[in-house]
């Protein structure tokens, strides 16, 4: 049975095409999955550009999540006809991944799709979605509550900073989104933002330690803002830190840490351990789902459209989430 899939040849750019393959021409696994729908997230889009060091390997299909149903399985675990999600865990990294027709995967990367979500949604949802609950997940396990204050979300219209938005709101927390697009302001009070601001208009001073202003954060963009914000966060606020749109570098003292009790969060949607990332899914499929998944799907690609909405996305002439949906 042959398919299409999307594969990258080797780190120079453009080295890339749409191809005819078969099951036993993809990475290992003892599940074979017809791949509904997938998504394209930042890091895809790093890696189909050849702008990041994504991949592991060599020739190799990109796309870090998936969600059909699966078509053979030598697992116990799973049988054919159940509707699954992978996520994560070296998909599109180190193992094929979900830009194509068909995935096939270790069982113990495998989530059952929760009945509170389908196929669609899961990958609306996708990668983006899942790091937004992690960010929140890690926070709430280092006690955040919503009686502590308001959290503050940088990069809010983007993939994770929207839902993040949306799941704060739901689950209680006053919400203060920070985004530089004017067209972004009444979509993101939708979501529940109570206050969209724009980073140059934060005035988040230079001094170790700031008048708090938040009880935490969930940071998108890293560099000079995040530093900033940290300066403001009140007593034993959590910062769960996901991206780098900005920068990498991080320059803070150990102020916010020793005086006020501040904790700073890794969330490595990548490497999550199994456990905890099937939690996150069912959570996403009951209370925290977020109300608005329709309204942040900007496009909706074929196979053929990945490359120049990858360029886009990272030109920042695209900006929420774009689903992959498979025939």
């Amino acid at each position: 049975m042959s398919f299409k899939a999307l594969k990258i040849f080797s780190e120079k750019p453009n080295d890339l095409k749409i191809v005819d393959l078969e099951i036993s021409e993809l990475t290992d696994g003892d599940v074979v999955i017809k791949s509904e729908f997938s998504s394209v997230n930042y890091k895809d889009a790093l890696a189909v550009t050849g702008q990041g060091k994504i991949l592991r390997q060599f020739p190799l299909i990109p796309g870090i999540d998936v969600s059909g149903e699966i078509v053979e399985s030598s697992s116990a675990k799973f049988k054919v006809g159940d509707k699954v999600i992978v996520n994560g865990s070296g998909l599109g990294e180190n193992r094929d991944g979900g830009f194509s027709e068909y995935v096939r995967v270790p069982a113990d990367i495998v989530i059952s799709l929760p009945s509170g979500l389908s196929t669609r949604e899961a990958m609306t949802i996708g990668t983006a979605g899942f790091t937004a609950a992690l960010c929140l997940k890690r926070m709430e396990t280092n006690g955040q509550q919503p009686h502590q204050g308001p959290i503050i979300v940088t990069g809010a219209s983007g993939g994770v900073g929207s839902i993040a938005v949306q799941i704060l709101s739901k689950k209680g927390y006053e919400v203060v989104a920070v985004s530089s697009k004017d067209s972004s302001v009444e979509k993101l009070k939708k979501y529940g933002a109570k206050e969209v601001v724009k980073p140059e208009n934060l005035n988040l001073g230079h001094r170790p330690l700031e008048k708090a202003r938040w009880a935490g954060a969930i940071d998108n963009v890293g560099g000079e803002l995040l530093s900033g914000i940290a300066r403001h966060i009140d007593l034993w606020g959590n910062i769960s830190c996901v991206g780098l749109a900005d920068s990498p570098v991080l320059n803070t003292t150990v102020m916010p840490l020793i005086l006020r009790g501040v904790s700073f969060l890794g969330a490595s949607s990548a490497n999550c351990p199994h456990s905890l990332r099937d939690e996150i899914w069912q959570d996403l499929g009951a209370d925290w789902k977020p109300s608005y998944l329709n309204d942040i799907i900007n496009s909706e690609l074929s196979l053929d459209d990945i490359t120049n909405y990858s360029e886009e996305l990272l030109s920042r002439k695209k900006s929420g989430r774009a689903l992959v949906k498979f025939q």
